[in-house]
């Protein structure tokens, strides 16, 4: 029997429960063994509810029971959710976390303590959700050399953004609206000013190079400046706007950032609309994978959280690797890439060669190139042409959405080769 230890009864920690207790039979049995919820650690009381049966308020039961083996940390934030993951990972228990702050300030470190004591830190629901993405990741792509991730990665914003679009609601309407219905937090500053997709990303990049991203250090804008004006210019256009969480890898450096941005219907994170969250990613082997489904919520969270407890149960006793693990921190906080081999600064750089000796032609190749480059590093537009023809190590973003059209435009159109 494997033993498990539930820390906090929320939204998440309540669904934790629902799902084994809902699902009991398939999980044990996809899990090998039986798994049984010994302890519910919250400092409330819940009066008439099955869980008091197994409610605790001191941490230090949980501790110092030698009978648990995995505990579920769905608390949020990062103390004291931090000292009770490490004690855990110490006595050589397992943890399982949607708790995204913790795991892009902590994880390298709490990785490290899990292999060292022969656990298991896993963090699955931490990044889409209900999405299976992490496990992907860390085993299905490792023949893989992934070198972009992009994703729409917060469910509130991509809900306002598809409402203003829908309705031509202007964003504090729509924000209102979305706090009634339970899509966004009484305090939406994490989802609204991006500081949630700014930590996903963070995590998913580490995962994916193998080089850890601080996410303090990532370039991160919100939606809270997108007009219901900006949004009728984007529509007229045949583009949406988005709040993309994105990072590349271009040669042996890296950079990630999250910020609004228009893409048109070619993309394929165009459609996704509502509270549904979307990843996009690239491998030199698989070409373009994307990984679609309910980025958050209490069950699809919650069934996330309980496949790592099947993993951690299956595994007991023998470490899962990851793949970030002596990482160094790739990102400066305007989001460029300085790797740990190049010791450089990153600069926003547009190159239009040219093979003529002819001096006029010389000259004006370098006038686009300048030109270009000045424009994106103020106004950083995710332009396909762009995208395919330069190589962005920086970028200066400070967007006024109204503007983008022209610099688009300016940009699409200047992105050639000049020859004899």
């Amino acid at each position: 029997m494997i033993q498990i230890a539930v820390l906090g009864y929320g939204t998440v920690g309540s669904g934790v429960v629902e799902v084994i207790n809902t699902n009991h039979d398939s999980i044990n049995k996809r899990a090998e063994n039986e798994i049984n919820i010994k302890y519910v650690l919250d400092l409330r009381d819940f009066p008439g509810d099955p869980v008091e049966k197994v409610l605790v308020h001191d941490y230090e039961v949980i501790a110092n029971d030698p009978e648990v083996d995995v505990v579920v940390e769905v608390m949020g934030g990062v103390e004291p959710a931090y000292t009770f993951t490490k004690r855990a990972l110490e006595a050589g228990k397992s943890v399982c976390t949607s708790n995204k702050e913790l795991v892009a300030r902590h994880g390298t470190e709490l990785l490290a303590i899990a292999k060292e004591h022969g656990a298991n830190y896993l963090f699955e629901a931490s990044c889409g959700g209900g999405i299976p993405i992490i496990r992907p990741l860390n085993s299905s792509l490792t023949a893989d050399e992934i070198d972009e991730v992009t994703g729409i990665l917060n469910g509130t914003t991509n809900y306002i953004l598809s409402k203003m679009a829908s309705d031509g609601s202007d964003f504090a309407d729509v924000l209102k609206e979305a706090q009634r219905l339970g899509y966004a937090e009484r305090n939406p500053e994490a989802d609204v000013e991006g500081y949630d997709a700014c930590r996903k990303i963070a995590i998913l990049s580490s995962l994916a190079y193998g080089k850890e991203v601080n996410y303090e250090e990532v370039y991160t804008e919100g939606i809270t400046k997108i007009t219901a004006e900006d949004i009728k210019y984007a529509t007229s256009m045949g583009t949406a706007i988005k709040l993309l969480a994105t990072s590349r890898k271009v040669g042996d450096q890296y950079y990630a950032m999250v910020s609004p941005v228009m893409i048109d219907a070619k993309n394929p994170l165009y459609s996704v609309n509502g509270v549904f969250n979307a990843i996009f990613i690239h491998g030199n082997v698989l070409g373009d994978a994307m990984f679609y489904g309910s980025g958050a919520g209490k069950l699809p969270t919650a069934s996330a959280v309980v496949a790592d407890v099947v993993d951690c149960a299956k595994n007991k006793g023998r470490n899962i690797i990851f793949r970030c693990g002596n990482c160094t921190r790739t990102t400066d906080r305007r989001g460029s890439c300085s790797s740990a081999t190049s010791g450089g600064t990153g600069a926003v750089i547009f190159s239009f060669s040219s093979d003529t000796e002819k001096p006029i032609l010389n000259a004006i190749s370098l006038f686009l190139s300048s030109f270009i480059s000045l424009m994106v590093a103020y106004y950083c537009i995710e332009c396909p042409i762009i995208r395919t023809s330069a190589k962005i190590q920086k970028a200066k973003c400070k967007r006024r959405l109204t503007f983008h059209f022209a610099v688009l435009y300016c940009a699409c159109k200047a992105s050639f080769t000049f020859s004899h």
